[in-house]
């Protein structure tokens, strides 16, 4: 029963804090008293001699609840493997639940030592157990005082479920204190707010024990890696369908030219890119593949429902004037960067979009996110599975919010959390490459749901492959095509 680290091949369920208690209900039902907790404390002494072999002295942060139980099962576990362990139990002692006094009374039978104050002594390991699943406040009094102690100490931290004080849901600190912990063993379910918002930053690593139960009931899913589409031998550049990238107002037409380089990449027949600034060549000169097209959104409705389009990139408030064109006749549209900010800002622009039959993604990072609710980036960031679910449901769209851990989400369905990419990505322009690549990928044809959080996986792989590469500096839109293109 060692925990497996959490890289599948397809996606891992994932469970906010109501169904990770709904489903540990259940698994204590159906397993005698004590035992899950001492599986739980079994996965998290393995972890941590396999992380920290060599570690001689390991100092355990025991909370007042069952995180600290796991916790104490742990320290007993080290013991008797001869690591240097103690315990620093935060909690009442006369207030333990039974799991965690059980563990207690074992840990203290084998001789662990148990102490209520912090100490000097070295660790070179600390497990936090101080929060588990159930905290909804700031951590305070002893248990933030031990998390300030843990920060201060310089040794490497291994969380139990969560880092303690940050959300299970959101990935948000609850407070000031919060673990910021090297790795994080997952126990029964993976929460989401490992994943995402800062979660991704405090969890470190992530690792994962289903404590031999199959959990119900997840509401969300941790994206896999796509399968690498295969061409036959038949195909031609007809197969796989055109894109047209609208955008490009006077002073931006880069970035419409970063979004029509991205389609190409991504396995489009065709790409042809329609500058907002009438004085702007119509030439990529280091990809004269891509064809340059005057007003293109002024073609025949035939012709706009043919293609994939992929409009606002660089676009201003110029693309206002493509848009109900595009609304009215586009066959799959991804809506990126101005023209979502000119959506926000047009209820008749919302409406045609709300009325389409065809396919529609908005890629919103989380300010146009927030202007297209009516409400703050900070909002948004507070709860980003939520606003971006909300964001699906009130526009009828699959809808990509960017950001760590990108959430993609669609009205009625689960929705999948994004587990790749780093801070190489903050610069300008790969929100434009994400949107043509994802144009260019949807183009042969596609659920627009499935490709969105496929080329949302591949865009983060490929920074996270530029990163392991030894890449230290951000990672430039122009090289992150050719990143994609090179990873997918």
């Amino acid at each position: 029963m060692s925990p497996a680290l959490v890289a599948p091949k397809t996606g891992w369920p994932l469970h906010d804090a109501a169904a990770s208690r709904a489903a540990e209900a259940v698994a204590l039902a159906a397993t005698p008293p004590h035992a899950l907790m001492r599986r739980a404390g079994l996965g998290v002494a393995r972890l941590a001699l396999a992380l920290a072999p060599h570690a001689r002295s390991v100092a355990v942060l025991a909370g007042p609840g069952n995180n600290g139980g796991d916790g104490l099962v742990a320290a007993r576990h080290l013991h008797a493997a001869g690591k240097a362990v103690r315990v620093v139990l935060t909690g009442d002692v006369g207030r333990l639940p039974a799991d965690a006094a059980d563990a207690l009374a074992a840990a203290q039978a084998a001789g662990v030592p148990i102490a209520e104050a912090l100490d000097e002594d070295p660790a070179e390991l600390i497990i936090d157990a101080l929060l588990g699943l159930g905290t909804r406040r700031a951590p305070e009094g002893r248990i933030a005082t031990a998390i300030a102690w843990a920060a201060s100490r310089g040794a490497p931290v291994l969380a139990v479920d969560l880092p303690s004080g940050l959300h299970p849901d959101t990935g948000q600190p609850l407070g000031e204190a919060c673990i910021r912990a090297d790795a994080t063993l997952a126990l029964l379910t993976l929460k989401p707010g490992l994943f995402t918002g800062e979660g991704r930053d405090h969890a470190g690593q992530v690792w994962f024990d289903e404590l031999g139960v199959a959990a119900g009931g997840e509401t969300a899913r941790l994206a896999a890696a796509p399968a690498r589409a295969v061409r036959r031998h038949a195909q031609h550049k007809g197969s796989f369908g055109d894109v047209a990238v609208v955008g490009g107002a006077p002073g931006m037409a880069g970035a419409a030219w970063l979004a029509a380089r991205a389609a190409l990449a991504a396995g489009a027949g065709r790409v042809y890119c329609s500058l907002l600034d009438a004085e702007a060549p119509l030439l990529d000169p280091t990809r004269p593949e891509l064809m340059g097209r005057p007003a293109w959104w002024r073609s025949p409705p035939a012709t706009l429902a043919a293609a994939t389009v992929v409009a606002g990139c660089g676009g201003g408030q110029a693309v206002r004037e493509a848009m109900p064109a595009l609304l009215a006749h586009a066959g799959r549209l991804v809506l990126d960067a101005d023209a979502l900010n000119v959506l926000a800002a047009d209820l008749s622009l919302q409406r045609l979009l709300t009325r389409r039959a065809q396919p529609t993604v908005l890629t919103p990072h989380p300010l146009e996110a927030a202007r297209l609710l009516g409400t703050t980036a900070a909002a948004v960031q507070a709860d980003r599975l939520a606003a971006a679910q909300r964001l699906a449901e009130r526009l009828g769209c699959v809808v990509v919010l960017k950001g760590s851990g990108s959430v993609v989400a669609a009205p009625g369905a689960l929705p999948s959390l994004n587990p790749t990419g780093n801070a190489l990505l903050a610069t300008a322009g790969t929100g434009d490459v994400l949107a043509g690549w994802l144009g260019g990928a949807w183009a042969a044809g596609g659920e627009a749901f499935a490709t969105a959080v496929a080329a949302v996986w591949q865009h983060g792989h490929a920074a996270d492959r530029a990163l392991a590469a030894g890449a230290g500096r951000p990672l430039r839109a122009a090289d992150l095509v050719d990143a994609l293109h090179a990873s997918a």
